[in-house]
This record gives structure tokens, sequence and C-alpha cells, in this order.
């Protein structure tokens, strides 16, 4: 990782690298009787600056915990204009290095403006362990910057005395014995938040909302830190499985990397113009059994649109929260990719940050041979599920042919001229519009009662059809929408023909 050094003109700070190093902040070694060293640090970040500033921080040795304050201005800015936001992590002694997780001592974005570490404990979102002498470094990351720049103040404090008690970290246990049935559907919310990052839910409420949702499993998703991961222990009941994520969120998107192991950390330090750091982190992804979501692609925040290489991606995230504009977008580019020939797997998550936020809203119905996280992962990467707005929706879908039968993320092999039979039945989503779409588009179409449930079936022959998908929706949108015609139930393809 490249260093720069700053220009200091008049307390302006300038720099045109993507990574920029501050002037050190040394402390003095302590005296018998110190408690206690702060040390304030100002500046200004220019409109034209680095993605990411490190502060280093000399630290000595006898410092048992290490505090942070820092604040910004928020000037005014014309309509139109972005206005100033800046992120804050901490990184140890053991160096800022990209991919470095043994340096890797947390991150709180945006989301809170001090943290403090100790051996024993930490602000979520930051990882507790010793506080080693060494140069740790503050890591500032000017999100958006207004034209008359971000004038920012940083205060370090450091604590002297014996470290506390080893932290011990206590994952969430890896089996749900309550809701184990060996190979069936599970429904499962993969994109989820909570203090230990920018989310106002605690781990317990999040907990406690899926399974009122009625959900199998949940992936903890945090922004940009495994923190979350290290407690979920604490939390776990029989009747819910607890998977390890990360939302990584770069400057060109957002990834969450689901199904990790615990104690997982992804970097996010760089951007789309940076196509070997990404898939190097993808394949580290890979390499230890989790997937690569493509998040919300068409969300309308700097930074949040996904504009990295889908082909390195496993799932593609088409429906993420109530639906809306971007959803519809989402899933209209997803089509476009099936049309060409690259299929990525579809999954819908609720991206719950806050008590208002509906978990499971919408979330993936996957068949899995368990409810473990590896068979939950395979089901998903091979796209053997289908979405919905909530776990009172169920369909079935099947493709059929001389006495074979696909279901949804399979190939029902027939030759050209070998008429298939199509259906798909919906349960639980009155006063909808269940919809066959092929390649070509919508082929058949039927209203779902206020009962809720409807079977409707379509007979069409590989000569004309390369895939087949089911949607639900409902005209009126309704109040899990912002739009018309808003998702209720949509399926991966299955696909026809011997190719």
């Amino acid at each position: 990782m490249s260093r720069r050094n700053l220009l200091r003109a008049g307390g302006v700070l300038t720099a045109g690298a993507a990574v920029t190093m501050l002037p050190e902040v040394a402390f003095a070694e302590p005296g018998a009787d110190t408690t206690t060293q702060t040390r304030t640090v100002t500046g200004t970040f220019p409109l034209s600056i680095s993605d990411w500033f490190y502060l280093p921080v000399k630290v000595p040795q006898g410092v048992n915990q290490i505090d942070v304050v820092y604040s910004y201005d928020r000037p005014a800015v014309p309509p139109g204009t972005r206005g100033n936001a800046c992120d804050i992590g901490m990184f140890g002694p053991e160096g800022i290095q990209l991919g470095n997780q043994n340096g890797f001592r947390g991150w709180s974005g945006g989301f809170r403006d001090r943290f403090s570490i100790s051996a024993s404990e930490a602000t979520p979102g930051y990882v507790p362990g010793p506080i080693k002498a060494g140069t740790w470094h503050v890591i500032l990351g000017p999100y958006t910057v207004a034209p008359q720049g971000l004038n920012y103040k940083v205060d370090i404090t450091l604590s002297f005395g014996p470290q506390g008690k080893a932290f011990e970290p206590n994952p969430a246990p890896t089996s749900a014995l309550a809701k184990q049935r060996g190979k069936a559907w599970y429904r499962g919310d993969s994109h989820l938040h909570t203090v230990h990052s920018d989310g106002r839910r605690t781990p317990d409420q999040l907990v406690a909302a899926a399974r009122a949702a009625g959900l199998d499993f949940i992936t903890s998703t945090e922004h940009n830190t495994q923190s979350a991961q290290l407690h979920w222990g604490n939390y776990a009941t029989d009747d819910l499985l607890i998977l390890n994520g990360e939302e990584v969120t770069t400057r060109s998107g957002h990834w969450p990397a689901i199904g990790l192991p615990a104690g997982t950390w992804v970097d996010w330090r760089y951007r789309a113009s940076d196509p070997k750091d990404f898939r190097k982190f993808v394949n580290d992804v890979h390499d230890v059994g989790g997937l690569v979501t493509a998040a919300h692609p068409f969300a309308n925040c700097f930074g949040c649109t996904y504009e990295y290489a889908y082909e390195l991606a496993d799932l593609v995230e088409v429906w993420n929260g109530p639906w809306d504009r971007a959803d519809e977008a989402s899933v209209t580019h997803w089509d476009g990719l099936l049309r060409g020939g690259q299929w990525i797997p579809a999954i819908g998550n609720s991206d719950a940050h806050n008590p208002d936020h509906i978990v499971a809203l919408p979330h993936t119905v996957v068949l899995a041979d368990s409810l473990a996280r590896t068979d939950l992962m395979a089901g998903l990467k091979a796209g053997r599920s289908y979405l919905a707005e909530s776990t009172a929706v169920s369909l079935a879908f099947t493709a059929r042919a001389e006495g074979r039968e696909a279901g949804i993320g399979e190939r029902l092999r027939a030759s050209t001229g070998t008429p298939v039979t199509v259906e798909v039945t919906v349960k639980g989503a009155p006063d909808t519009t269940v919809v066959i779409n092929d390649q070509l588009g919508p082929e058949r179409s039927a209203t779902v009662p206020a009962s809720g449930e409807a079977t409707l079936t379509w007979t069409t022959y590989p000569r004309y059809t390369r895939w087949v998908r089911a949607e639900v929706r409902r005209t009126s949108g309704g109040p899990n929408s912002t739009t018309p015609n808003a998702m209720v139930a949509m399926t991966n393809p299955i696909f026809i023909g011997d190719e």
C-alpha cells in the first residue's frame, strides 16, 4: 500500500494519492503518576483528496485502553451538492497492509463519533484485544466533501495501567436443532445490521425480530467489520441459525460476503478501478466457503451502486427492502443478464437497519440438504431458491417432460420438439397476479383470488423456450412497496433443453 506525504499549507492538507499518511501523533513515556494522556489533531480536507487518510499514533508501553473522539463541520451546501461526511476506524501496530486482518481493530463508518478499545471490551464495531506498544493508525475516510472543505478534529486519549481480562469470543453455534428438517426449503434473510455497524437494533432485538418473522436462518452483515461475529453466541437460540457475514462497503459499491467462518474480516479499501484487489478478496471469500453478493445494484446513494464485474459475484440482490424503482431496475438488469446467457442467482434481503425496518421483507427461500452453513451456501449458489415478501407466501414451481421433472435452479433435459409443462402454485398471496416468464417476457398469467391460492400451467417446447421463471405481483403496490406492481414473490429460473 503506497504512502504519500501531505503538503501542509496554512493548516490545510492536500493530497492526490488514494492513500495518504498524516503526521504522527506522539505520546510521552508515562510517569509514575500518569493515568491518561490526550492529544488533539485538527486539519482540513479539501474537495480533491484521497479516499483514506491514516493518522499514526505512537503508543508507548503500559497503555491499557485507547479512546478516540472525532468531529467535523457540516456547512450548508447548495441543492444538489454533497455535504460533509467522514468515516472512521482503527488499525493496530501489526500494520495497515491491504488484507491484514491481524492489524484491523474496528470500523464504525460515520455512525459513531467515538470508540474505545481495551483488552476486555470494545465499542460495537471494534475488536477487543491487548493494547500493544507501537504505531497504531486511526483511519479517516472522507466519504463526501462539501465545496468549502471538511474541517476535522480528532481527540486521542491513552489510559495507562494493567491490561484487563482477555476477551473471549463467543461465536454463534453452527446448528439450530429445533429448525433442522434435513433436505427442505429454508427461509433466510442474509443482509442485516445491528449496533455493530449502522443499525439501531441490538443483536438480541434482531434475533427476536427474525424469530417473530418465522425465519430459519439469518446472516449478520455489518459494514466492514467482523466484530458482531465474535458475540453471536450470547444471543443464539435453538430455533434460528445465525450465519456470519460482512457487508464489504467500498466507494464503488457494496458486496455482502455471506457464510463466513466466525471471525473472518474482508478488506474494503479499493475501488472498481482496482479489479485485482476485488478479485483477491472474492477469492478469499470463496476459499473459506462464503459467497459474494452484488448488493442493491441501483441504490441511489454515493458508493452504494454496484460497479464491479458481475461475473465475479455469486448472487445478485435484486430485491432489497420494500419494493421500489431501484428493485425494478435490478430485476430488469438481472433478467437482461439471464437473457444474454449470464446467470447469477437472485437473492432478496431486507437490509434491515432499524426497528421500523421489517426483517424478512423480503427474504430468500432456499432448498438445502440441511440447515447448515455449507448446505445453505450450496443451495443459494445453485439458485435453488425463490424470493418472498413474507413467510406467509410460498411457491412451488416445476417443469415436466416425458416423466422427468426439474425444479427451481435445475435443468429439464428435453429434445427440441418435446412438450414441456410448466406449473407454478402460489399460496398466501391474495389479490395478486402470478406470471410465467421466459426469455421473451411474460407468457402466461392468472389472477390469485382472495383465498391467496392459485395454480397456473403452461405448455411450451425447448424449440421456443430456454428457461422459465415465475413472478407474483400486486398491482396496487400495497403497504410493502413505494411503487405499483410490487413484487410479492419471484423464482430463479428453471432451464429447458439439452444445452
